[in-house]
């Protein structure tokens, strides 16, 4: 797949390393609880991979059971594909790699569904779409204030009463811009 930064961070296994370790410090025995269909070995050679192409960052070490146990966090600015990045991607590999970015989502969706108190409303829990009319300036624009907003709000980090909330976003273009729509008419006083 891909140049090497594609492939790293689009590889089914490395995509749900980062999916559960985004937004916290988790130690490699912590990955390990929560991706329990993956092989130890292949765990930590993922890890190791994430680790030295600067995607995860060892934040921590301690000493346990005479072994050195690593606390890792995502180096956000890191973990995402440009459209640099991605401009030789076939379409075969671009839908590799949404399958697997999204069946993380799936299964992270499925786990907080299935866990005693989950509450849907009350936890904010949601999935929802919008379509927006833009041209590339205005696009761009779109892109470049959400990622800021959302740097802001990802940098406060673990707090009193905070929980954590992990936004997916998945922007779709139509394969070919239709015509122009009827301009948005407000319904009539009845």
């Amino acid at each position: 797949m891909g140049d090497d930064r594609t492939t790293l961070l689009l590889h089914p296994v490395r995509l749900r390393i980062l999916q559960a370790a985004l937004g916290r410090q988790v130690t490699t025995s912590a990955l390990a609880a929560a991706l329990p269909d993956v092989p130890t070995a292949s765990l930590y050679r993922h890890v190791s991979a994430l680790i030295d192409g600067g995607v995860l960052e060892v934040v921590a070490e301690r000493a346990v059971r005479g072994a050195r146990e690593r606390t890792l966090r995502v180096v956000l600015s890191a973990a995402s594909l440009e459209a640099e990045d991605i401009v030789g991607l076939s379409a075969g590999q671009h839908l590799d790699g949404v399958t697997a970015f999204l069946g993380g989502v799936l299964q992270a969706a499925s786990e907080y569904l299935a866990a005693p108190g989950a509450d849907p409303a009350h936890d904010g829990f949601g999935y929802r779409q919008v379509a927006l009319w833009a041209d590339d300036e205005e696009h761009a624009s779109l892109i470049a204030a959400l990622r800021e907003l959302l740097a802001a709000a990802a940098e406060r980090g673990p707090g009193e009463g905070r929980r954590r909330r992990v936004l997916t976003t998945v922007l779709v273009p139509d394969p070919e811009p239709g015509p122009d729509p009827e301009p948005h008419a407000e319904p009539s006083p009845s």
